[in-house]
């Protein structure tokens, strides 16, 4: 590990000084104990960068840089952030931030709902079965995102369970949070009887508008407002932690994809300059 005073190497996935300027304000505060005890002396930023690092790069934890902070000492950070919220609160922070750098309201009126079905590995871990359709082992990722497709719920099951579990994913996304939300564009799969019952004792004012493909088209096919889905998850991809799901547990699995959100919506506030390439003549 890089000792104090010493600047290590710049990885592309660390926070510029823009983006740490967004997020400061966002990092939760050490833990107060009346007995008192030692103040914070970790790096916070530099948290964030090895998250960050671990996540577009797919590296095992064990793996990390020694110029990066050690496991040891990020693991603690991304569990507890895991268990208490963190992550879904800096989502929903930057989120509203995003929407209104966009000429957007805070919150969305429609929103889009879709699944992706990804391998998992020998690590093993519950919530793991087989997707008939997809021909795929390993985990289903529920996703709900809104029009820009920025992210508003995610929820990992077995890839086993079909989208009858909509609901558990729509649950978490609250009318008294989100008072503009009316529309849900989805495909076939979430026209059941089910889900309408839920949504009209539960989310009476919210409707599913199913988009269906074109008669006579084969192979995917972009649906209108409903490809932004796709594209999110495409976002998510670019992180190498999510081509297949590499955590234990589902729990672990959400935190992954939250960052990489984080990450994608910092981007997003506060674009990177990256250095431009210059060919030299005599390298040819």
């Amino acid at each position: 590990m890089v000792q104090a005073g010493q600047i290590r190497k710049k990885y592309p996935s660390d926070l510029t000084d823009e983006q740490w300027a967004i997020m400061e304000p966002l990092i939760p505060p050490p833990k107060s104990s009346p007995r008192g005890g030692r103040p914070r002396q970790v790096n916070m930023r530099e948290v964030l960068n090895t998250l960050l690092y671990l996540n577009r790069s797919g590296c095992q934890w064990d793996m990390l840089p020694h110029d990066l902070l050690p496991k040891s000492t990020v693991y603690d950070y991304f569990v507890q952030w895991r268990d208490d919220g963190t992550w879904a609160k800096l989502v929903e922070a930057l989120r509203e931030r995003t929407r209104v750098a966009a000429g957007r309201e805070p919150t969305p009126s429609a929103a889009c709902i879709d699944s992706q079905s990804v391998k998992t590995t020998e690590m093993g871990g519950p919530e793991r079965g087989y997707d008939g359709g997809k021909k795929i082992k390993g985990r289903k990722r529920h996703l709900l995102v809104d029009t820009l497709g920025l992210l508003l719920a995610v929820l990992i099951t077995s890839a086993g369970l079909d989208d009858g579990v909509a609901p558990l994913l729509l649950g978490q996304v609250h009318p008294y949070h989100f008072p503009r939300l009316v529309t849900i564009f989805a495909d076939q799969k979430y026209h059941n009887h089910a889900l309408d019952a839920w949504m009209a004792k539960q989310r009476p004012g919210w409707h599913i508008e199913v988009k269906a493909r074109p008669a006579g088209t084969t192979g995917f096919t972009p649906l209108e407002k409903r490809w932004v889905i796709e594209r999110t998850n495409a976002w998510h991809s670019r992180c190498r932690r999510n081509s297949k799901d590499y955590e234990y547990s589902v729990e672990s699995s959400t935190a992954m994809i939250q960052i990489s959100h984080i990450h994608l919506m910092l981007n997003r506030l506060a674009p990177c300059s990256r250095p431009v390439f210059h060919y030299r003549k005599d390298a040819a």
